[in-house]
């Protein structure tokens, strides 16, 4: 008898013992991902073999046997990842959301690889193919995105003459690469109010056929305005069907954070009633332009923003200072090489507002205590920004305000310590160094086109900036955009600056920690830590491991938007 109660004595103990070494409910994990590299995009524990997920959120990282003896129940899901790469998920630090609800509908004219519009009549054939295939009715607009001057044969640019021949029907808008223009023919020009009584407004571009003053097609920056202004509102259908093909978009691009880099009034109000809907899978932040800042600050706080609502918040203010480099409407000391694109000589471009009301602007900002982005491209577009910041700032110019430079493309040396000192972030676009990069040779030489997006000489100075793809303008392919920071490679072949490369963790950082500061958002965001919430990406090979050049052909699998999947390959 004794014996037997000494069994079920000992069989008793080892149950509870069992039991006490069972994870409590609450550090079960819903999935264990393991059999893989794990990049975490820490410093202080670069890479794990295993990583577990409960609520939306990371609740470990470490070994695999620690994480299974920890946090596996019954109800947990043990990941395979079967040698691919596990790491942060991507943060836009700068596009235009808003137009990727409407390229659905759009023509992409893209110049190879991205797109087939390599010469102008292989953009027109693209159009007529889309106009066919859509059964485009007369009378109705015909849109397309990704048109780049710079890159056609022998200058033969195209022209509103083109356009006529082709589809005199029917209004076309073809948008400029840099999204701060478009060709339109005689149909789209006459709806935007342009004729040959139009004055060219200060900061702006309207192209006129030689000899006369009828517009040729090309319009950009302030001029563009009216195209903006009068161009129709999505239908509410058009806004969901928009707003899940966008985000479907970013998804497979390995994106849950998108930046809405220029927001008029009447945009925000499409992505709000969209967000509101439930139509965001990924988060979006929004930046309204100056000039819409007051009818925004009467129907969103602006002030008391900063948080996510439906998966969307206004992230700040947009303040625009020139325009693009490769359009030839940046600003700069000196002039460009090739003139201006209307055949204007000495060429500098243009800031697009005098000092005094780009100082009282920022000064706005900087009293609403809210974060801001600039457009700032060419040299003396980045002065103005200096200047207007120790307008602003003054007494206190050392604060951070959570300032970035978007582009900053043009930056000297002599910026970096103001950057530095001021805590302005620069925003860097390298894909400059395949994609215009002849064109920035011709138009600014040699040795100012080797400095740009001078990511390296900003990393050494010890800022964190990040990078960014400005889609449309370019496609949205983070791969693609960390390799060209990592190689500078041109799509001629060139190195573009090489002392300017960097290690492809320094390139994810900019994409994803580093990211996350510009949106305040690094205890939530940027890195795989316990407590972040586990926005994940798996690729098809580990950045850090393939050779530079193989970057490029690294493929998203699946994205993850706290813990969900939201796209697989």
């Amino acid at each position: 008898m004794k014996n037997c109660k000494t069994f079920w004595s000992a069989l008793a103990l080892g149950l509870l013992a069992a039991c006490s070494k069972a994870p409590a409910p609450e550090q079960v994990a819903d999935a264990i991902y393991v059999g893989g590299s794990i990049v975490t995009v820490n410093d202080a524990q670069p890479s794990v073999e295993a990583l577990a997920v409960k609520g939306g959120r990371i609740l470990a990282v470490g070994t695999r046997a620690a994480l299974e003896k920890t946090h596996k129940g019954a109800a947990t899901t043990v990941v395979d990842l079967g040698g691919r790469t596990l790491m942060p998920s991507f943060i836009d630090a700068h596009s235009h959301y808003i137009n990727a609800l409407s390229v659905a509908s759009q023509v992409k004219l893209y110049p190879p690889p991205a797109g087939p519009g390599k010469d102008v009549p292989e953009i027109i054939a693209e159009i007529k193919r889309f106009a066919e295939e859509h059964q485009v009715p007369k009378g109705e607009m015909i849109t397309g995105y990704g048109y780049d001057d710079s890159v056609m044969p022998d200058g033969r640019l195209l022209n509103r003459d083109d356009l006529d021949a082709a589809f005199p029907d029917n209004p076309v808008r073809i948008d400029h690469v840099s999204m701060h223009g478009a060709v339109l023919n005689s149909l789209a020009l006459k709806k935007f109010g342009f004729d040959a009584s139009t004055r060219t407004p200060p900061g702006g571009i309207i192209v006129r056929k030689p000899g006369t003053n009828e517009p040729w097609g090309l319009v950009m920056e302030t001029a563009f305005l009216p195209v903006f202004e009068k161009t129709p509102p999505l239908t509410p259908e058009e806004e969901i069907s928009g707003t899940r093909a966008a985000h479907l978009m970013y998804a497979e691009a390995g994106i849950t954070t998108a930046h809405e880099g220029a927001t008029h009034l009447a945009q925000l109000q499409t992505i709000r009633r969209a967000a509101d809907a439930g139509a965001h899978i990924i988060d979006v932040v929004a930046f309204p332009f100056i000039t819409d800042l007051d009818p925004v600050l009467a129907e969103f706080p602006v002030a008391g923003g900063g948080r996510y609502e439906n998966r969307l918040k206004i992230g700040g203010v947009k303040i625009s200072i020139d325009g693009s480099p490769q359009g030839r409407t940046a600003a700069f000391t000196t002039p460009y090489l090739t003139g201006g694109p209307g055949g204007e000589k000495d060429w500098k471009g243009e800031v697009f507002a005098p000092q005094e009301v780009i100082n009282q602007a920022l000064k706005k900002v900087y009293d609403l205590g809210v974060p801001v982005i600039f457009h700032a491209n060419g040299d003396a577009a980045i002065d103005a920004l200096i200047t207007a910041h120790e307008f602003a700032a003054a007494g206190d110019l050392e604060r951070d305000r959570n300032a970035t430079v978007i582009h900053a493309q043009f930056t000297r040396k002599d910026h970096l310590p103001k950057y530095v000192s001021y805590h302005l972030r620069p925003s860097f676009y390298t894909l400059h160094t395949y994609y215009f990069a002849e064109a920035h040779i011709a138009n600014r030489g040699n040795e100012q086109a080797m400095y740009i997006s001078p990511m390296r000489d900003a990393i050494d100075a010890g800022l964190h900036p990040t990078n960014h793809t400005d889609a449309v303008v370019a496609p949205l392919d983070q791969m693609f955009m960390l390799w060209s920071a990592v190689n500078r490679t041109s799509r001629g072949g060139a190195s573009i600056g090489p002392d300017q490369r960097v290690t492809p963790l320094e390139g994810l950082k900019a994409m994803t920690i580093w990211a996350a500061e510009q949106y305040g958002e690094q205890q939530q965001k940027g890195s795989l830590e316990p407590g972040k919430l586990a926005d994940m990406v798996i690729l098809s090979d580990n950045p850090l491991n393939v050779e530079p050049d193989a970057i490029k052909d690294i493929h998203v699998l699946e994205t993850f938007k706290e813990g969900r999947s939201i796209y697989r390959r």
